[in-house]
């Protein structure tokens, strides 16, 4: 009667550890699941794009600013982790960040960043710089004064030339139509020139 009174006893105290166990492992598992939420921060770059000239060697272009979209400033980041060798370059922009690319239009081994802007409301812009050891802004020919100009225009590269496509607009007897041109723009001595591409060209 006694050893029937023990085992009772014995298993009265295993079943309330198992209990205990499970209770203190529910326990645990609620612990785990209140884990607290991470906030995302707003990302502060309006824009960011990566470029990448060869496996190790990379341009980055990152825009930033607060308030008005079009008043800030971008970082042009250069980094060759197979030299060692990181460079930067920091400018004002006036304009918002649409694009920007890679391209050697004059074909001297050294990149050429080109970042493209809205100024306006329809009006595109570039800036480029090269890189040969040091960033070396080169100025890009503009066409506001050109008659008939109205914004809409585009640039687009093809065959590894760069093109823009501006429409102009004409008024011809109280009609109004509009023509598209397009220019070809040549990179030489760190100066650019274009050329009008007549059509069938």
């Amino acid at each position: 009667m006694f050893l029937k009174d023990l085992l009772k006893s014995v298993f009265a105290i295993l079943a309330v550890s198992v209990m205990v166990v499970a209770c203190s492992d529910n326990d645990k598992a609620v612990q785990v699941e209140q884990k607290p939420v991470e906030t995302k921060q707003p990302n502060p770059f309006p824009f960011y794009k990566s470029i990448e000239i060869k496996p190790g060697y990379y341009f980055e272009v990152v825009s930033w600013g607060k308030g008005v979209d079009s008043i800030g400033g971008f970082l042009i980041l250069m980094s060759d982790s197979v030299k060692n060798n990181y460079k930067s370059i920091s400018v004002e922009r006036e304009g918002v960040i649409t694009d920007a690319w890679n391209m050697d239009l004059d074909n001297d081994g050294n990149p050429e960043i080109y970042i493209q802007t809205l100024v306006r409301k329809n009006v595109a812009d570039v800036n480029v710089y090269e890189f040969g050891g040091d960033f070396n802004k080169i100025s890009f020919p503009g066409i506001s004064t050109m008659k008939g100009y109205k914004g809409d225009d585009k640039f687009f590269v093809k065959n590894g030339d760069l093109f823009r496509s501006i429409p102009i607009v004409q008024a011809d007897s109280g009609k109004t139509t509009t023509l598209v041109k397009t220019i070809k723009y040549r990179l030489s001595g760190n100066s650019f020139s274009s050329s009008e591409v007549k059509p069938g060209e």
